[in-house]
């Protein structure tokens, strides 16, 4: 029965984080480039009461033994990394990455940081930054002049000046991607972290031959979010939550009647 109680105690500490996990999901389903989290769990120790093989006699072997599971754990959040919806916006400044690859972001650190949220602005010198003020990398300067801004599918970024008749180019965005992006660190802000676990960046041109995706100008990416898969997880918990609570509940009355035996 003590066993019970832990037991039960762990599956309702899981399902508290997992609707953690799913109201985080569903507060950022309107935000930008978001990647939803999927938590992973996994079961804990056992208490051998009988080990499986153990000698049964002298010519047999126990076949499955008696293990007490001691219930479950939170191990890991994966960062699922399906491509979200885009919607059109018309500004020539968000930007939507069609395949892999972040966004490079030079933060007031000097870090680099990295982003799929192509929401973009420019700041009073002309430099392509995010929401926050952080640049662009590689840097991207936009002439005070320009009448209009032009980013291919490649990234060269070109603008239109008047007493010019052709567009000249301003500078090139380029894109970076990992070996396993669901190891990068989330730093808020919309923003990743290169860890060991991701591996180093691999930086290249929108649409290059090492697999980074192009780039369409006047859309932006939506949350890869699910609302209604998100429901359906809050439900699971809920109900799951509900469950583990009786099993408490239920060691708690047999040790009520236990107790009553002695009276």
């Amino acid at each position: 029965m003590f066993r019970a109680l832990y037991t039960g105690a762990s599956g309702m500490v899981a399902q508290q984080l997992q609707l953690d996990n799913v109201a985080n999901n569903l507060a950022n389903a309107s935000t930008a480039g978001f990647r939803k989290r999927r938590l992973q769990f996994q079961d804990l120790l056992y208490q051998n009461m009988v080990m499986p093989g153990a000698a049964a006699t002298q010519q047999t072997t126990v076949a499955a033994g008696l293990q007490i599971g001691l219930g479950t754990r939170a191990a890991a959040s994966e960062i699922i990394q399906s491509q979200g919806d885009f919607i059109s916006t018309g500004n020539p400044l968000d930007l939507m990455i069609k395949g892999p690859g972040f966004f490079q972001v030079r933060l007031a650190s000097g870090e680099t940081a990295y982003t799929r949220g192509g929401t973009f602005h420019l700041d009073a010198q002309g430099n392509i930054v995010t929401a926050q003020g952080d640049l662009l990398e590689p840097a991207v300067t936009v002439p005070p002049d320009a009448t209009s801004i032009t980013i291919g599918a490649d990234g060269t970024v070109s603008v239109s000046q008047p007493g010019q008749t052709a567009a000249q180019t301003v500078g090139t965005i380029q894109l970076a991607m990992f070996a396993n992006p669901g190891g990068l660190n989330s730093l808020g802000g919309n923003l990743f972290a290169a860890t060991t676990a991701s591996g180093d960046p691999i930086v290249g041109a929108p649409g290059s031959p090492e697999g980074l995706g192009a780039l369409e100008q006047h859309c932006i990416e939506q949350s890869n979010v699910n609302v209604v898969e998100e429901f359906i997880q809050m439900i699971m918990a809920q109900r799951s939550y509900e469950a583990n609570s009786r099993v408490v509940r239920a060691a708690d009355e047999m040790f009520q009647q236990l107790n009553s035996l002695a009276r």
